[in-house]
């Protein structure tokens, strides 16, 4: 399985990824508000995370959004070091390790354009529905 980690730029193959590293704020953003209160932002999108360790996904493009969360973080095929536990937290299949190695830098600076952004938020509705149902 290929594995996507969205986050800090600047990474290169071979380096490892751990958790813990805080993502970038930006001034009157709700949800980096919230994430610094420690709950989940707007319509409850990005909780804190409930594992100390490195999330990971098979959904490239969702680890894309993730990069640019961090504005203008970039994208990575990582391998896991250590054991692999799907997460309950995300609808979209995630993974988490306490450690994962970097393997290529696939997209620097990602920003999703429009189009990226509707197709994610597709998946993101479907998966939802898979996991909640409709509410």
């Amino acid at each position: 399985m290929r594995l996507f980690h969205g986050g800090v730029p600047g990474r290169r193959p071979g380096d490892i990824l751990e958790p813990g590293h805080e993502r970038k704020t930006h001034d009157g953003c709700p949800w980096c508000a919230a994430r610094a209160a420690g709950r989940a932002g707007p319509a409850g999108i990005d909780p804190p995370a409930v594992h100390e360790a490195v999330y990971m996904t098979p959904h490239r493009l969702y680890a894309a959004h993730h990069a640019s969360l961090w504005g203008r973080g970039d994208l990575y095929q990582v391998e896991p070091v250590g054991e692999l536990v799907r997460s309950t937290e995300d609808s979209i299949e995630t993974w988490c390790a306490p450690l994962a190695v970097v393997l290529v830098a696939v997209e620097r600076a990602v920003s999703l354009t429009m189009s990226e952004r509707r197709r994610l938020r597709r998946h993101w509705g479907a998966a939802d529905r898979l996991m909640w149902g409709d509410r």
